[in-house]
């Protein structure tokens, strides 16, 4: 059994028939679509008050460093392998089949269940904005399955689900244009909560600055670390990108750049605001408002979350959907994933299959510390693309690179430390239950997927000679 086959690198996949519309500044907004949401409008005020207290500022630059690295190795393999997949196809090209499908199982995890849990955060701001005109969702239908809380279904969430699926099937420059027009409205909202709140930070807040410790600050991290998933989900829309050599580093590294910036921003007045062990609430930053009698501020607040968290669960649902996409057209898994509208040029088959797992995770489980296995999946995810680099810069060093990782090895180096140490700091239960799903996709991986490889069919196994593009 040849596990380890390779896809060439030149000449591994067909003819995308996805359309090409996308340029470098419709990918910066899908990236802060994705990443400015949750993170800001619900992390936030977890991470503050269960792990780091005010030192949360660190906890998001060493979050941040490790996403940086990794975004480093990500822009390289993008401009050298402008296909959908991310993680997946460039871990295909540089260790083989085997490890690509793990590549990819886990990733189908990590957008699942985030997509799940940001219908959840959704449906809490809306139903909490609702509540202050009055409106309220009969007790059965607002929150996932528990019968001994009188609750059977999250309706809200499974709405908002099947809404976006509908909207991404619509076509990608339909999509694209929403996402930018829902950014633009979530990042005048962060800039309404920092204008109005830098001026009730009170600096005794941040005493004492590391309260659990520099432990806390680590456990943070890697909390916090979800928060920056959407450049990820960038490099999946790669077939659908004009000139992807020179775009996708640019969408990719600019994404990351401003949400950084804008996370230390808004963590530092939070914690300024509200005593850090106040802040373990759903709404931190329109309860940062409240809290300093800014009602009036805190309620766009809460209509910008919405807004915001919106964006986040669009790109991660077009995320998940390309790469069942991209997966397919490979033969390890069916080809109708892999099937495109004529018409609007999208994976329609994918894009309604990613939306109603998702709507029913979203409406029947509580994900609690499932929530967790998105993170460890991202890292690993990070860290198999970052060891790539080293592998194809040995492997492959006359490639054609439209951007090139500086400083090799040490920026793909310093992006596994950070990633693995970040991945020790998640609980017992989430490395069971990731190595549970793993287990599980090789199981799929080897009654269906090896047999009906395109590489297996067609004996079409990429050698490791250099190749110039």
């Amino acid at each position: 059994m040849n596990l380890f086959r390779k896809k060439s690198v030149t000449s591994n996949a067909a003819p995308s028939s996805l359309n090409k519309v996308l340029g470098a500044f419709d990918l910066t907004m899908l990236g802060i679509g994705a990443i400015i949401g949750t993170g800001i409008f619900v992390l936030t005020g977890v991470a503050a008050a269960d792990y780091a207290g005010p030192a949360l500022i660190l906890s998001f630059i060493i979050a941040g460093l490790a996403c940086t690295f990794a975004a480093l190795c990500y822009s390289e393999f993008a401009s050298m392998i402008p296909q959908a997949g991310s993680a997946y196809t460039y871990s295909y090209v540089a260790f083989g089949e085997v490890f690509a499908w793990i590549l990819g199982w886990d990733m189908v995890l990590e957008y699942g269940l985030a997509s799940s849990a940001v219908a959840s955060g959704w449906s809490g701001y809306f139903q909490s904005l609702l509540s202050g005109f009055g409106i309220h969702f009969p007790k059965f239908l607002t929150s996932a399955f528990d019968p001994s809380n009188g609750t059977y279904i999250d309706l809200p969430a499974v709405i908002i689900v099947l809404l976006v699926t509908f909207i991404l099937t619509r076509g990608v420059r339909e999509s694209a244009k929403l996402n930018t027009i829902m950014v633009i409205v979530k990042l005048a909202v962060v800039a309404l909560f920092i204008v109005v709140g830098v001026w009730y930070v009170e600096p005794t807040n941040w005493t004492p600055f590391m309260p659990m410790g520099f432990s806390g600050v680590t456990a943070g991290a890697a909390v916090v670390v979800f928060a920056y998933f959407g450049f990820d989900a960038v490099s999946t829309a790669a077939e659908e990108v004009k000139n992807p050599q020179r775009n996708l580093p640019i969408g990719i590294i600019s994404a990351l750049t401003v949400c950084t910036i804008l996370y230390i921003v808004v963590s530092l007045i939070l914690t300024g605001i509200v005593p850090f062990d106040q802040l373990g609430v759903k709404d931190p930053v329109a309860f940062a408002l409240a809290f300093i009698k800014q009602d009036w501020a805190a309620g766009f607040i809460s209509l910008g979350a919405i807004v915001g968290i919106t964006t986040v669960l669009m790109v991660m649902m077009f995320g998940q959907s390309r790469l069942f996409y991209a997966i397919s057209k490979d033969g390890l898994l069916p080809g109708k994933l892999s099937k495109v509208n004529k018409k609007t040029q999208v994976p329609v088959t994918s894009t309604w299959i990613t939306g109603i797992l998702v709507a029913l995770f979203a409406g029947l489980i509580p994900l609690n510390r499932l929530a967790e296995l998105t993170n460890i999946g991202t890292l690993f995810a990070f860290s198999a693309v970052s060891l790539g680099i080293l592998v194809l810069r040995k492997t492959h060093p006359n490639l054609k690179r439209g951007f090139r990782t500086p400083w090799v090895p040490v920026i793909p180096v310093l992006a596994i430390v950070f990633c693995v140490y970040l991945m020790l700091q998640l609980s017992a239960f989430t490395w069971k239950g990731f190595v549970v799903w793993l287990a599980i996709g090789l199981v799929i991986y080897f009654v269906y997927g090896y047999r009906n490889s395109k590489l297996n069919s067609n004996n079409q196994i990429g050698n490791d000679s250099d190749q110039s593009a």
